[in-house]
């Protein structure tokens, strides 16, 4: 796709620094970057000294210029970077001026999507520049570095040579129906189907764990006063984050903390102690909590060992609508204290882990469970992920599922036929094959300037 416009960007963060980088990108940014430094450009990929001029001939800066013609460049058009100094007057000073020379300023997203729009990124690896940029954790990076590197959209393609593989064999059975072989019955074609759907599985439990990495999870914890809640937060968060006292209700508000355990993302909640009072201020932060609770993906249900506290009795009050052993498990705090083994029959139902915060004692054991229960598992090979891409997965396996019973129950080769075409139309999202323009505005949409 040939744009008319040139765009420009700062492609750095906002503030002061060493170096700041100026990006042109479109049929204009050459002429304009030799007006701008009254030279020619250096040569292609090599690195040249300019001064950059005013409208009037005076020097606003000086720095590094690098040339990249089409289509060997990050958008497939010709990009020039500047790369001045980082201060925000000089920036914007300048970006003025490229403005004054004929670019026009660049939309969040903009150079990544014509980078996509060229064929030089697919939407997968579109994504994972944003996802690389945000990653919170190393082990994120190096998903979101393997998606941009195509990993994922391998994956994706090779399921859909499969999948246009068998259409190819539908659409013959159906074309062809005097040959004496009746293809749809031969049990050929369900063999293929079967093994597209156990490919997309496949591609489905990866992306599961690429969606974590990105996205994380959201813990909260939460129990009475004193129950050793932020003592908790601290022993995971590694850190003194939240105030621990022996007075009842120290914490007041919702506390948030972004953390790593075992290479899960982690945001980590501390809430009010639930219980009844009469304080305004208390009363508020315990609301707080209670919506914190109903958001989260896991709670950690703290209670006191060593006064023999019910936590389910406590889960009952103030959230039985929430209480799921699939979203809960139960710490048993303050082990130390303890001189024997603390009876936990009754809460067969639930994961139960015993620690003591203060001592740091069982930490380890419940961090474990944590990312146990959030089935996270990561490899190698893992490769970062959103919710849409498993929802343009779980819309494969429907229309998959569809043509299987089309073709076991019914014998129906055209249903088989179109389940299929809905099955590699909902697949092609991934990678932006098939796509509608509302979404590319979207996911664009949420980049950076300048990206």
């Amino acid at each position: 796709m040939q744009y008319q416009t040139t765009i420009a960007a700062i492609a750095t963060p906002p503030g002061r620094g060493g170096v700041g980088v100026i990006r042109l990108s479109g049929p204009k940014a050459s002429l304009i970057a030799e007006h701008l430094t009254a030279k020619t450009l250096p040569a292609a990929r090599m690195a040249g000294f300019r001064q950059f001029y005013d409208a009037e001939g005076l020097v606003m800066d000086e720095g590094l210029v690098l040339y990249f013609p089409n289509p060997n460049s990050f958008t497939g058009e010709d990009v020039v970077e500047l790369q001045g100094h980082g201060g925000p007057v000089i920036q914007n000073a300048l970006l003025e001026r490229l403005f004054e020379l004929g670019a026009k300023a660049a939309k969040a997203g903009e150079f990544s999507m014509r980078a996509f729009e060229n064929g030089k990124l697919d939407l997968v690896q579109a994504e994972a520049i944003a996802d690389l940029i945000d990653a919170t954790s190393q082990a994120a990076a190096r998903s979101a570095v393997r998606s941009l590197q195509g990993a994922f959209s391998l994956r994706i393609n090779q399921v859909l040579e499969k999948l246009i593989h068998l259409r190819l064999h539908v659409e013959a059975a159906i074309d062809f129906p005097e040959e004496e072989i009746d293809f749809l019955a031969d049990g050929k074609i369900l063999a293929l189907l079967d093994d597209v759907r156990d490919s997309v599985q496949q591609v489905q439990t990866s992306a599961r764990q690429g969606q974590l990495l990105r996205e994380g999870l959201q813990v909260v914890i939460a129990g009475k006063p004193n129950a050793g809640k932020s003592s908790l937060l601290n022993a995971l968060a590694g850190n003194e984050r939240a105030i621990v006292t022996d007075i009842a209700g120290t914490t007041r508000d919702v506390l948030h903390e972004r953390i790593s355990l075992n290479g899960l993302p982690i945001t980590l909640t501390d809430t009010a102690g639930l219980r009844e009072t009469g304080d305004i201020v208390e009363k508020e932060g315990i609301r707080r909590a209670i919506k914190e609770i109903e958001q989260a993906d896991l709670l950690l249900l703290v209670y006191d060992l060593s006064e023999g506290a019910d936590p389910l009795a406590l889960a009952q009050e103030y959230f039985a609508e929430h209480l799921e052993p699939r979203r809960l498990i139960l710490i048993g705090n303050k082990c130390d204290l303890m001189t024997g083994h603390p009876e936990l029959a009754q809460y067969q139902n639930f994961r139960h882990v015993t620690v003591s915060a203060k001592m740091d004692m069982g930490v380890q054991a419940l961090i474990d469970a944590i990312t146990a229960h959030a089935g996270f598992q990561p490899e190698e090979d893992t490769f970062i992920a959103r919710t849409r891409h498993l929802d343009a997965m779980k819309r494969t396996q429907l229309h998959l599922h569809e043509a299987r019973e089309q073709l076991v129950v019914f014998h129906a080769g055209e249903l088989v036929a179109e389940s299929l075409r809905l099955a590699q139309n909902a697949l092609s999202e991934i990678t932006g094959e098939f796509s509608a323009d509302d979404l590319l505005g979207k996911i664009f949409g949420s980049f950076c300037i300048g990206k």
